[in-house]
């Protein structure tokens, strides 16, 4: 008998990531609670009201789930009318295959109840809440605990009371009973599409259970149906079948959660050893970078004094030229020598400088110049390229964007493939600019996709943009695809 508790990995909802609550089975085989799938078709809804738009770092779940008060309010104050809080569209993102699921036109309405994982549930929390009884609902006080449930009367009895209540040889000694449980569900299940008819057949093509007239006139009129009491025989011997291979394994899944320990700890010490040497590459760089810095520092220090001592010398040249300085006091003491002879002999070298001051004072031109421009450093392509920095793999295929699927309209439908057969990336990183010639350096906005096609709907009209994609699996990402 297997453990109640260790299975709770199985009752998590993909969406809340809490115990199911009222779970409703998806096409696509997955479980989701009755007011997930609801939050979620809420917010795709205000999505497309919004204009389509997402926000760049999605996560999963794809949208926010907010709470149903707040959206209510939200309605309200806007004005929209509603009848009932369904929503109305019938796209759903799955949040555990992380696909797109068409419910069809019937949408939530259209979807069965996971009564037998909702009993799995509520025996799980059960389990959990061992130590608080059920109590009988009919002892006067005070109440015994209960020792059997009756999913007939949604009742809970202790022994003596259920001997009163259902006597035997009455129609009541037939119901079905069960241990004692807070959750009663309804005995028999009813066709979501025809809501008075209860489902009394098994569509094998949709693997679902169907009513008579799902199958006379409705959508499964041309599937190949079986009666339930044959799928019921059919399906629990294949997955007692199953089960019992997997429990004859017992001793190779041991085997295989060993390995699994053992690359944990692989897993942690080459994680550390890859963190070394990813620290050893960045340290080089910072090596090469610290080093251009200090030689451009250096050559624009070197530079700076060169021009300082020339222009100091020129200011210190013109000084001399105002009157009673330098040059000029000194011409000027010596056209004060009278004797002929003496003042000849000074007088000439003194005039050819004095000429030369002149043509300097009339052709001025600075000694240096004060602008740096020669000295900017052009980062751009570097700046791109350590933008681009980061783990690449040769078991990452480039993908390539199928101009010829891809259409735009009032929206642009950008698809891509990759050139193998199989598909290794688990995620793509779409990036996108507009074409301006008038505007430079304009932003590239990024999108986060799970598949292999995207809709983008924030674009201008009339305009060109330019669109490029990259694969991620984990922290490893393909080179970008040609634009």
């Amino acid at each position: 008998k297997v453990a109640i508790k260790g299975i709770e990995r199985e009752l998590i909802c993909p969406a809340c990531k809490e115990l199911f609550t009222h779970p409703l089975s998806l096409p696509c085989q997955h479980n989701v609670c009755h007011k997930c799938v609801k939050e979620i078709l809420f917010a795709y809804e205000d999505s497309l009201a919004d204009g389509g738009s997402e926000s760049s770092n999605q996560s999963s779940p794809r949208f926010r789930i907010s709470s149903s008060t707040d959206r209510i309010d939200r309605f309200g104050r806007s004005g929209t009318k509603r009848n009932s809080l369904t929503p109305r569209s019938s796209l759903f993102h799955c949040p555990g295959c992380q696909r797109d699921i068409d419910l069809g036109e019937r949408g939530i309405n259209g979807l069965f109840r996971n009564f037998t994982l909702e009993t799995i549930v509520e025996r799980y929390r059960q389990a959990a809440r061992a130590t608080i009884a059920i109590m009988c609902n009919f002892c006067k006080f005070p109440p015994q605990e209960s020792m059997k449930s009756c999913m007939d009367c949604n009742a809970s009895y202790c022994n003596e009371c259920f001997k009163i209540h259902h006597p035997w040889g009455t129609a009541k000694a037939q119901h079905e009973c069960v241990g004692p449980t807070t959750n009663f569900r309804p005995k028999i299940l009813m066709c979501p599409e025809h809501e008075m008819e209860r489902v009394n057949m098994y569509c094998e093509i949709c693997r679902r259970p169907v009513c008579h007239l799902c199958k006379l006139g409705g959508s499964h009129a041309n599937h190949r149906v079986t009666t339930m009491s044959t799928a019921y025989k059919t399906l629990k011997e294949k997955l007692s079948k199953d089960i019992d291979y997997l429990i004859s394994k017992d001793s190779q899944v041991k085997a295989h959660i060993t390995q699994l320990d053992l690359m944990l700890k692989e897993t942690e010490c080459n994680s550390a050893r890859a963190k070394e040497e990813a620290s050893q590459s960045f340290e080089k760089l910072f090596h090469v970078l610290e080093e251009k810095k200090t030689a451009a520092l250096r050559a624009i220090e070197t530079s700076k004094n060169l021009r300082l001592e020339k222009l100091q010398t020129q200011a210190e040249e013109y000084q001399g030229l105002l009157e009673n300085n330098g040059l000029v006091g000194y011409a000027q003491e010596v056209l004060k020598e009278t004797d002929p002879s003496c003042f000849v002999q000074t007088a000439k070298q003194l005039h050819f400088r004095i000429q030369k001051a002149i043509e300097s004072l009339k052709s001025f031109r600075p000694a240096g110049e004060t602008t740096f421009e020669d000295f900017v450093v052009d980062i751009a392509k570097q700046e791109e390229i350590l933008g681009d920095l980061s783990f690449h793999s040769n078991s990452l295929e480039i993908p390539e964007i199928n101009e010829e699927q891809s259409k735009i309209y009032n929206k642009a439908l950008i698809s891509w493939e990759s050139p193998g057969k199989a598909d290794s990336a688990e995620m793509y990183v779409l990036e996108y600019q507009k074409l301006n010639r008038e505007e430079e350096n304009v932003m590239r906005k990024e999108v986060k996709v799970c598949s292999r096609s995207k809709i983008i709907s924030d674009l201008d009209d009339d305009s060109s943009y330019a669109f490029r994609v990259r694969g991620y699996r984990g922290s490893i990402c393909s080179p970008w695809s040609r634009e």
